[in-house]
């Protein structure tokens, strides 16, 4: 009996080997799939979060905006407050000058009916002893203009207002508003016919029109209204004398009654009038209250002090025509101790006269 072949790769080993094998293969394939179940999954949740961040990133960068625009909202308001409460500020400062102005108005005011009162009584009293004495005939005076007095007051004040061509210069600048700084620098800014009403300028005109009452008849006349530049109170006299009479002085004091004191003084450009009349004066009468606070032009320092003013004044008196004689009338003023002894001596080195007179005169 042939002995049986053996054969190793039998049907039943292959069979083996071929199941081995697909179990790999379906092994290796469920591995793989579950593999990319998870990959997915991983990749779905890492999308998730890249999703959440962008979406927190994008209300980050809106909320940034918004608090940029919020903080450049309050700066706006900031500024607006910072500028409403500087103009609260100036109208609260406002206020107070206002209330300081009404209160030193206040008390002028007092003041000025306490002095009406005291010269009613005393115009009272004048008029019965007119009204005794009118009974009586008067010599006729020989007076071109005549002014009323207050009852039978009467000054020594040794003015010489005479002779043939008078010049009289009549200060109107700013200073003739009061004595003092501080009420000159607050009735500056009031309305014209304040001004006009100030107790100083009402004061100086009044000066005016006595000069006027004492001029000699028949002499010539000529008035210059000056602060930093003159001008004859009679529009259209310029370097003219006119003649001493009712009609031209009432035609000069009118005019000096509708002016408002203003500006600096140039006593200078005053003073250089007197060269421009032909001929010249042989009486200068000066109604002022201070030294000059200028030359011919304006100083090119912005404050003005005492020594400065002197040499103003110097300059002016070499403007002057030689051996004319110059008579001041200085009111009062706060702040200028030269002024008097400057004025005194000119009308003393020129032979004419100086006198200051108290506030209740004429």
């Amino acid at each position: 009996m042939p002995r049986r072949r053996l054969e190793i790769f039998s049907m039943s080993f292959l069979d083996a080997i071929c199941c081995g094998f697909g179990a790999l293969i379906l092994l290796f394939m469920l591995i793989t799939a579950k593999g990319r179940m998870h990959v997915e999954q991983v990749t779905e949740d890492l999308r998730s979060q890249a999703l959440l961040v962008e979406q927190q990133f994008l209300q980050a960068r809106q909320d940034l905006v918004e608090a940029k625009n919020s903080a450049e909202l309050l700066d706006q308001a900031k500024v607006r407050t910072e500028g409403l409460s500087a103009r609260i500020i100036d109208e609260l400062e406002q206020q107070r000058v206002q209330l300081a102005e009404a209160e030193n108005e206040t008390l002028a005011r007092r003041e000025r009916l306490e002095r009406l009162k005291a010269d009613i009584a005393a115009l009272e009293e004048g008029a019965k002893r007119l009204e005794a004495q009118s009974k009586r005939p008067t010599p006729v005076g020989d007076a071109v203009r005549a002014r009323a007095g207050q009852g039978d007051r009467m000054y020594l004040t040794g003015l010489r207002v005479g002779g043939q061509r008078i010049l009289i210069l009549f200060d109107t600048s700013a200073s003739m508003l009061d004595e003092t700084l501080v009420n000159i620098l607050r009735i500056r800014n009031m309305p014209e016919d304040r001004r006009r009403r100030a107790d100083k300028w009402r004061q100086a005109v009044a000066i005016l029109e006595w000069t006027a009452t004492q001029l000699p008849p028949g002499a010539q006349l000529q008035i210059y209204a000056f602060d930093v530049q003159p001008r004859p109170l009679v529009d259209g006299t310029a370097g003219q004398w006119l003649t001493v009479d009712g009609p031209t002085l009432d035609r000069a004091l009118q005019a000096a009654r509708k002016l408002v004191p203003q500006g600096g003084t140039s006593l200078e450009n005053a003073f250089a009038v007197a060269r421009t009349l032909n001929p010249q004066p042989d009486n200068i009468l000066v109604i002022t209250d201070g030294l000059p606070t200028q030359g011919a032009t304006p100083p090119r320092a912005r404050v003005v002090d005492g020594d400065d003013r002197l040499r103003f004044f110097e300059r002016a008196v070499n403007a002057l025509p030689r051996k004319v004689p110059v008579s001041v009338i200085l009111l009062p003023m706060e702040g200028d101790p030269d002024a008097a002894d400057a004025y005194w001596r000119l009308a003393r080195a020129s032979g004419g006269s100086f006198i200051s007179p108290s506030r209740d005169w004429p």
